[in-house]
């Protein structure tokens, strides 16, 4: 006999009857917070159970290591290992902590080293934290902000007269390796001194040998006392490199809270892409573009997004971005520079070629820009270098035309005279950077044609020459600039007359050294 069908009706109400007593049925807390280790391999493991743990959590693993999850599946929950992953197996249990991946700061961090934790590797003692600050945070709104228009002064004649960068502003250096994009940055971290801004610098991937000699010299020049140094040296984990720019950008925002400035430092966020990749990877992510994470470039804006520069009614701090990243045969077209690009507010392009011809800092002035430009200059920079750029980008193409004519007209000869003593009056040590009104005075002279006698290869000697002349017969004349933050036309006049007074004993000084001779 056939049995008789259930009708739909009753299936419905059976339904609904199990749905009521799986609602009854509570998970016990030590479910939702304990799991266990299911696979370990390369600093990554896969854990069963922790239903409720949230992305970007710590957990503990068998009670002694620490670790970041990072992907929540259904059945499982993919997590990197902090620190040394030795010891670990499967079947160990993982535990929550129920806090999101923080950082201590507090003012007892400037001038120390630390991990990518917030934890002093520098032997001087723990660090007391006063707050714990999220690192990862969305960035603030359009409405909290201010435009850029307060000038970072970096100390570099050629940035700070051609691409000049504001508070709040996201400059990236790019370039070749060893082309001197660090110098770049740690000058300017030498350069605010005087300014107040603390600096926070990031070493992704670097030696510890590199970093010591960072940290040396810093300290050498009374940096140090207003910097902190974050590093993830190439032997720490990619865990540790991947999470060092944003406990940066962590440490930064504790002071930007404060209404402080800071200047953050990303050298080099190539590395950091690496070490993204590779975790990703391991988690067993879709890969996209050139084997990268669809994802990578989210990494990299979700970090300088949130360099800003706040209104009086938030503080009115800022947090300047200077990431780095390293091209392979000047290729600015590859995907990470690319996406990098896009996410900042200008680049410094510094070339091999520039910089193996004794061209230091090896800037081509081309392809650099800065968009927020000359709404972060000072007026008195304004003046005296406002055709500069297009003045020394007409230099290099009448240069490359010259090689191929020996004949050439007076008007390309002067033109060429001038942009070749002002390349040279652009060389600059990295680490003896100058203020507005030492650039301004010897710009002046430059753009003016004050050089246009001295033979090229003593423009280096003629300028220390002259700042010293200026400083010590016309210090007041500095005092001047730095204090009206333009030329009138009565420093104009009083600037005319120091050099060419300077230019006469100039003249005679090498009149007398050729007669010696």
């Amino acid at each position: 006999m056939p049995s008789k069908k259930t009708s739909p009706k009753k299936i419905a109400e059976s339904a609904f009857q199990l749905r009521d007593l799986f609602n009854d049925i509570k998970v016990s807390s030590s479910a939702e917070s304990v799991g266990e280790v299911t696979v370990y391999a390369d600093g990554v493991i896969k854990a069963s159970g922790l239903q409720e743990v949230q992305s970007g959590e710590i957990v503990e693993i068998a009670g002694k290591k620490l670790g970041l999850a990072l992907n929540l599946e259904e059945k499982e929950v993919g997590i990197v290992v902090m620190g040394d992953p030795m010891g670990i197996g499967v079947g160990d249990i993982v535990a929550r902590t129920g806090r999101i991946l923080s950082v201590g700061a507090s003012e007892a961090i400037l001038g120390r080293v630390v991990n990518s934790l917030g934890e002093a590797i520098d032997g001087k003692g723990s660090i007391p934290a006063k707050k714990y600050m999220p690192l990862e945070k969305v960035a603030p709104g359009v409405m909290t902000r201010q435009s850029v228009s307060v000038p970072l002064q970096t100390g570099i004649k050629s940035v700070d007269a051609m691409i000049p960068v504001g508070r709040g502003q996201r400059e990236l250096i790019i370039g070749d390796r060893s082309t001197g994009k660090t110098a770049i940055a740690l000058g300017t971290i030498l350069n605010q001194k005087q300014e107040d801004v603390i600096c926070v610098y990031v070493a992704i991937g670097q030696k510890r040998a590199s970093i010591a000699q960072t940290m040396q010299t810093l300290e050498e020049h009374g940096s140090m006392d207003y910097s902190i140094i974050v590093s993830a040296t190439a032997s720490d984990t990619a865990a540790e490199q991947f999470l060092a720019p944003y406990t940066g950008l962590a440490i930064a925002e504790y002071f930007l809270e404060q209404g402080r400035d800071v200047l953050v430092v990303y050298d080099d966020l190539t590395k950091h892409a690496q070490a993204y990749r590779e975790i990703s990877l391991l988690l067993r992510r879709p890969s996209g573009r050139e084997a990268y994470p669809g994802d990578v470039f989210y990494l990299h804006s979700r970090l300088l997004e949130r360099a800003c520069r706040l209104n009086k009614e938030n503080g009115g701090g800022s947090i300047t971005a200077l990431p780095i990243i390293e091209t392979q045969a000047n290729d600015v077209s590859a995907y990470i520079p690319t996406n990098v690009i896009s996410i900042t507010d200008g680049q410094i392009y510094l070339e091999a070629d520039l910089f193996n011809s004794g061209m230091k800092p090896a800037i081509n002035v081309g392809l650099s820009v800065s968009r927020v430009g000359s709404a972060a200059q000072l007026k008195a920079m304004k003046q005296v270098a406002g055709t500069m750029k297009l003045d020394l980008a007409q230099f290099r193409e009448l240069q490359a035309f010259a090689q191929f004519s020996s004949d050439l007209d007076e008007r390309t000869k002067k033109t060429l005279d001038r942009g070749t003593r002002i390349n040279e009056v652009l060389k600059q040590g990295w680490d003896k950077p100058l203020n507005v009104s030492e650039q301004a005075v010897v710009i002046f002279a430059a753009v003016n044609g004050y050089l246009d006698d001295v033979k090229e290869d003593l423009v280096t000697k003629w300028e220390s020459t002259y700042l010293e002349y200026i400083h010590t017969s016309h210090q007041s004349l500095l005092d001047e600039i730095l204090e009206e933050k333009k030329l009138t036309d009565g420093i104009i006049e009083k600037l005319k007359k120091a050099v060419s007074t300077f230019n006469e004993l100039h003249k005679e000084m090498m009149l007398v050294k050729e007669n010696e001779k």
